[in-house]
This record gives C-alpha cells, structure tokens and sequence, in this order.
C-alpha cells in the first residue's frame, strides 16, 4: 500500500445518494467491519458497536423509519449543531445545492427539497444499513473514536466497490432506534451508514464536493525542511 493508493481511495469515495438493490455478500461486509475495526481508539477501548441490516431487515426498517421520520419528533442522543455560520454555512449550502441542482429541484421548490431530504429515511435505497452506537459514559471521546470507524469502513467498503453514505440524520430519531433495535440507553447512538452497490446513473449521483486547500486549515509552526 503506497500513499498514492491510499489517496485513490480517498478521492473515490464519495456519499452515494441513490442504491442498486443487489445484496452485498456476507462474507464482504465481514471485511468491512474487520477492517474498521483496526483504527485507533482512546485506550484500545474499541467503543463501537454496530447493527447491520439486510434483506427483507432493511426493508422493514426502511419503513418504519419513513413513518417515523413523518410522525415523530427529532431527538438525537448526540447533540447535533446549533449551527453553521461562516465557511462552514457555504461548504453546507454549496454541498445542498450541487445536490438540489443535479436532481432538478430549483431554489424556492420546498416540496422538491423536502421530498429529496426525505429519501434520508428511505435509505437512498440501499439493501444495507449499519446503526453505529457508543457507551454514553465515554462521552465526546468515544464519538470521536467512532468516527475513525466510520472513515475506516467507507474506505473499505470503496476498495471492495461497495458504496456508502454516513448519515446523522437517521440519528436523528434516538428513541425511535434504541427500541426497534434493542440498543441500551447507556449507549449513544451516533450515525448510519447506509451501504450497497451505487446507481451510477442516477442524478443524485453525478455531483462531487470540492475540499478546502491546506492553507485553508493549517496554521504551521516553527521551522520546516523543504
């Protein structure tokens, strides 16, 4: 492995927004979590725990999450922003409107938007989806190491051609998810990720979000060999 093949990963892996329906196999979601779970955390504590749905599993809770999405009220485990204000609020905004503009939902169509917001709790029809949770008592810090998960397990399942999407707002629905799945209210429930095969011909896939220069993020300190 060389960084350049490394950096092929990285710039091939994008948020997929729409599925093919074709099972991934067992044995490949395996090297997914296997490899994922080789990322570092806070004391080896390994905070993550994970749900993996599939087959007619996802679609029952493809549903359940539609109705409650429609009827119930938010209420993340984990807080969510308070907000996004300066370079943050343009890449948000920048990133929602590439998205808007390549599935032809024009500014001002709030029944457009909503109904592409809405294909969040649809999955984006993805044959999987994994629920990631994390002991309360670990706090910011367990989050934080579920995050290299998170990244661990797109980058693999990009190397093995399988698509993916981290999404909070599925986590939005706290309650609603610790009892469809029995997850332990000392635990905190951070994200999903939906996964499959892509639709490489749909609209919603045919976007990519530019990322911020070094110089943009850097602050350097003290001397530097060139």
């Amino acid at each position: 492995m060389t960084l350049a093949d490394l950096n092929t990963l990285l710039t091939a892996r994008q948020s997929c927004r729409a599925f093919r329906s074709d099972p991934v196999p067992r044995g490949d979601i395996e090297q997914i979590l296997t490899s994922a779970a080789q990322v570092p955390s806070w004391c080896n504590a390994q905070p993550w725990q994970v749900v993996v749905t599939s087959g007619a599993e996802t679609d029952a809770f493809r549903s359940a999450l539609r109705a409650e999405a429609e009827t119930g009220q938010a209420q993340p485990d984990l807080p969510f922003p308070t907000g996004y204000s300066g370079v943050y609020q343009d890449r948000r905004r920048a990133c929602g409107w590439a998205l808007y503009e390549a599935v032809g939902v024009e500014k001002g169509d709030r029944a457009g938007s909503a109904r592409q917001m809405m294909e969040n709790f649809n999955l984006f029809g993805a044959p999987h989806c994994a629920i990631l949770s994390s002991p309360a008592e670990l706090g910011p810090y367990g989050a934080m190491d579920c995050g290299g998960f998170v990244t661990a397990f797109t980058l693999a399942a990009q190397a093995l051609g399988i698509a993916t999407i981290p999404q909070a707002a599925v986590a939005a629905y706290g309650p609603f998810l610790h009892r469809y799945f029995n997850i332990p209210d000392d635990r905190l429930i951070l994200c999903a990720i939906s996964f499959g095969y892509p639709d490489a011909d749909h609209p919603a896939n045919q976007f990519r979000t530019e990322r911020a220069t070094l110089d943009e993020f850097v602050t350097w300190r003290g001397a530097s060999t060139e």
